[in-house]
């Protein structure tokens, strides 16, 4: 191994390290080790954990769907366009990453619930009731996740040089040509690792979830909904569902490794 010319690494810095490092993998590795494995093929031929773990991969991939879809032009107006109030709007874009996902289940509820801002007309014009239907879970994981998807797609599209839209301009190009055959494909990995960002996040959604869509079985009830049903009754089998995340999040997460490894790891 070849000498650090910097010198060798602090103590003062190498113990918090350490520590932190311990403190992250203990309980993960606590977990896989005080599982009983042997018992995982059955739960996962159990119908309701298999309709759990359906709801909540249907529900993360509908919603990262409408992540794509609202989240990159909301990304391109904020690393390309230049307006009054822009800050603000991106504070408010940033909002729900620190907001308790409770609030954000009782903010949807005051918006979409039946007697909500908008849903009161809702349901009385179109007779549509969101809470507690698989629709709200959707909308729950959008919430939580459309700012993480914004917040990685802006950094990306603010990486990829803007000059090349303006070479694009002066060859004539509309911005809308330009959006789709240029500014898009220069952001695909930071796109890419958007919506992987987003997905993990809203499979591990429970708060906003449960407080505006409920925890009913083959309609609401996801794997975050149904391990803490679970934990309150069988210990052993709240574990076995935990695992099934915890392998399930680091599966998505495999997918970030050229982001998180780098380039030059990634190629080796």
């Amino acid at each position: 191994m070849a000498r650090d010319p910097l010198g060798r690494p602090p103590a003062v810095l190498l113990v918090p390290a350490v520590l932190a490092t311990g403190f992250l993998l203990v309980p993960l590795v606590s977990l896989v080790v005080r599982t009983p494995w042997s018992d995982l093929p059955a739960y996962l031929t159990d119908p309701a954990v298999a309709g759990a773990l359906w709801i909540s991969l249907v529900t993360a991939v509908l919603a990262m769907t409408v992540c794509t879809v609202l989240g990159l032009p909301l990304a391109w107006l904020l690393a390309r366009i230049d307006f009054p109030g822009k800050g603000l709007l991106r504070a408010l874009v940033t909002v729900p990453l620190v907001l308790p996902p409770v609030v954000a289940g009782v903010a949807l509820l005051s918006a979409f619930g039946r007697t909500g801002t908008l849903g009161a007309p809702l349901r009385e014009l179109f007779g549509l009731s969101l809470p507690y239907t698989t629709t709200a879970v959707v909308m729950a994981h959008v919430f939580v996740a459309l700012p993480f998807f914004v917040i990685a797609v802006e950094g990306a599209l603010r990486s990829s040089s803007s000059g090349y839209d303006a070479a694009a301009a002066s060859l004539g190009a509309t911005r809308w040509t330009t959006f789709r055959r240029i500014t898009v494909p220069l952001a695909l990995p930071g796109i890419a690792a958007g919506v992987v960002l987003g997905f993990a996040r809203s499979l591990g959604e429970f708060g906003a979830t449960i407080t505006f869509a409920g925890n009913y079985p083959g309609v609401t009830q996801t794997m975050p909904t149904l391990i803490y049903q679970e934990l309150q009754a069988d210990q052993e089998a709240a574990r076995v569902l935990s695992l099934v995340m915890l392998i399930l999040s680091i599966t998505v997460l495999a997918g970030l490794r050229e982001h998180w490894l780098g380039p030059a790891v990634g190629r080796t």
